[in-house]
């Protein structure tokens, strides 16, 4: 039954396939599916987020440390932190690792953006990127020029109450140091309270700001323990993505594009197993040479 159920799922047809139901997967689910007349797929390797460790937001550190719904990755043996092998948390579960993060919501610094356009990406600086945080979050105090208030993320400050956190601020100030009340509006330097993406005391991951909303809609579609394993290709163009669920291998096609949304190690991964990267790369393991892409697997840089 299961055999038979995977070739009739190879045979469907999909406008948009998205490999990855992470923050990046879960977010272009939904705005593409915003689109009534196009049909998207959504395939991930993990299970579904229902566990209640994922939704209470307590339960992060026992996910954390317990890796429980994750890829178990570790880097190699670092130098810099005396030789030690540290762990690279990624989420393997629907919402991806923004459901088994700190819940932690901080933007990138505006003036990393701006150097960012000064080397030759000019619709990369602060002024440009702003609309996008906006249009994304929805922050508890309501829109102004910084933040935006009706968006699908919701956004807040931390709830937890202990007077060493006013004590730590008192000390910050009397330091000398610059005190931020909204280190995501325009002054990111300073010591401020945290903000996280929390919502009615649970998480609130990509999966419950993006992902549920576009399933509703009835066009996205999500396959879970779907693990791709390739792009399939007719001459230069992709036209499907290849996967395992439940011991068989299944293709599916798509009419207009794939993205790959697995993140900074499962993407280029996926890019080197269909023969797109560096040519002596693919050779060693017998992958025929789609497109030659020496940088697909170079300069990654972990915060670790």
């Amino acid at each position: 039954m299961r055999a038979r159920l995977a070739s009739t799922m190879s045979r469907k047809e999909f406008d948009y396939i998205i490999v990855g139901a992470g923050s990046a997967g879960c977010t272009l689910a939904y705005r593409l599916g915003e689109d009534p007349g196009v049909r998207v797929l959504v395939l991930e390797a993990g299970g579904w987020d229902h566990s209640p460790w994922i939704r209470i937001p307590l339960g992060w550190g026992k996910i954390l440390t317990e890796r429980l719904v994750d890829w178990q990755y570790f880097a190699s043996p670092e130098p810099n932190v005396g030789g030690r092998v540290v762990e690279c948390a990624r989420g393997k579960v629907v919402g991806g690792s923004s459901s088994t993060n700190a819940m932690a919501y901080v933007r990138g610094n505006p003036v990393d953006f701006d150097r960012w356009a000064a080397t030759g990406l000019p619709a990369w600086d602060s002024a440009h990127v702003l609309p996008y945080f906006k249009r994304m979050e929805r922050w508890e105090h309501g829109a102004d020029r910084w933040r935006g208030g009706d968006g699908p993320l919701a956004v807040q400050h931390c709830r937890y109450q202990d007077p060493l956190n006013d004590a730590f601020i008192a000390a910050a100030r009397d330091a000398g140091h610059a005190i931020t009340d909204d280190y995501n509006a325009q002054q990111q330097d300073g010591f401020s309270r945290l903000q996280v993406t929390i919502e009615g005391g649970r998480r609130m991951s990509a999966a419950r700001a993006y992902l549920r909303p576009a399933i509703a809609r009835g066009n996205v579609e999500v396959r879970v323990h779907a693990h791709a394993t390739r792009v399939l290709f007719d001459g230069d163009r992709a036209r499907g993505v290849e996967y395992r669920h439940d011991g068989a291998t299944v293709g599916v096609n798509t009419t207009r594009e794939i993205i790959i949304a697995g993140g900074v190690i499962n993407t280029p991964q996926l890019l080197m197993l269909s023969g797109v990267s560096a040519a002596a790369q693919t050779a060693r393991h017998d992958i025929a040479v789609k497109a030659e892409m020496p940088g697909v697997d170079k300069n990654l840089q972990d915060h670790v």
